[in-house]
C-alpha cells in the first residue's frame, strides 16, 4: 500500500470518533466525493489500516461482570506461537500480548464472576503445556477506552474546513497521527 496521505488521515480521524458516520457527511467534511470516500475507506481496510468496524458490547450489560488482566509466565519465550494459539480457543479472552517485563504474555478476559474465573484459570489457562505460572488482576472500574488518536499535522490542521470543524466539534471528540509535514492539503487531496 502507498503511505497514508492527509486525505486518509482526515478520513481516520473521523470515522474513528463515529464508525457511523455517513459517508456523504464524511465526504463534504473532506471535501470529495462520496465515491472517493469509499474507494478510500476500501483500500485502507484491504490493506489493514482499519482493521474491523462494528458495535462495542459493553460485557457486564450481558452478564461478565469481572474484567480480568492475567499475566502469564512461560517456560521459554519462544513457546509463545504455540501457547497464544491454545489461549485463543478460550472464548472469554479478548486479548493476547507477547510482552516484555516480569510476564511473557498478558491476556485481557471477562468472567461472570470469581467462581467463574477460578475454573477458567484452574482448568484452561495453567493447564496449558508451557505455562509456568499466572498473577491475575482483576479490574475493579474501567475509566475510559478509546481508538489510537488520529490528529493531522498541525500546519495542516489550521487549513481544516469549517465544515470538517463543524462536524468534529459535532462528534466532540479529539485524535493523532502525523503525516509527511512537507506535502501540502491541496497537494494530498489533488492526488486523491
Amino acid at each position: 500500500m502507498k503511505k497514508v496521505d492527509l486525505l486518509d488521515l482526515k478520513i481516520l480521524q473521523i470515522i474513528t470518533m463515529d464508525a457511523r458516520v455517513p459517508f456523504k457527511d464524511v465526504a463534504e467534511a473532506c471535501g470529495v466525493s462520496r465515491a472517493a470516500i469509499h474507494q478510500r475507506v476500501l483500500r485502507l481496510t484491504e490493506a489493514g489500516v482499519i482493521t474491523g468496524s462494528g458495535y462495542n458490547v459493553f460485557a457486564k450489560q450481558i452478564g461478565y461482570s469481572t474484567c480480568t488482566y492475567v499475566g502469564i509466565k512461560l517456560e521459554r519465550g519462544s513457546m509463545y506461537k504455540e501457547v497464544a494459539a491454545e489461549l485463543e480457543k478460550i472464548r472469554e479472552i479478548v486479548e493476547c500480548h507477547f510482552t516484555t517485563g516480569p510476564y511473557t504474555m498478558l491476556v485481557k478476559l471477562y468472567c461472570r464472576d470469581n467462581e467463574h474465573l477460578m475454573e477458567l484459570l484452574n482448568n484452561h489457562i495453567q493447564e496449558i503445556p508451557g505455562v509456568v505460572s499466572t498473577e491475575t488482576l482483576i479490574s475493579l472500574e474501567q475509566s475510559f477506552a478509546r481508538q489510537v488518536p488520529v490528529v493531522l499535522p498541525s500546519k495542516e490542521g489550521t487549513l481544516s474546513s469549517r465544515k470538517m470543524k463543524a462536524l468534529m466539534e459535532r462528534m466532540n471528540a479529539e485524535g493523532v497521527i502525523v503525516d509527511d509535514p512537507e506535502e501540502t492539503s491541496e497537494s494530498l487531496l489533488n492526488r486523491g
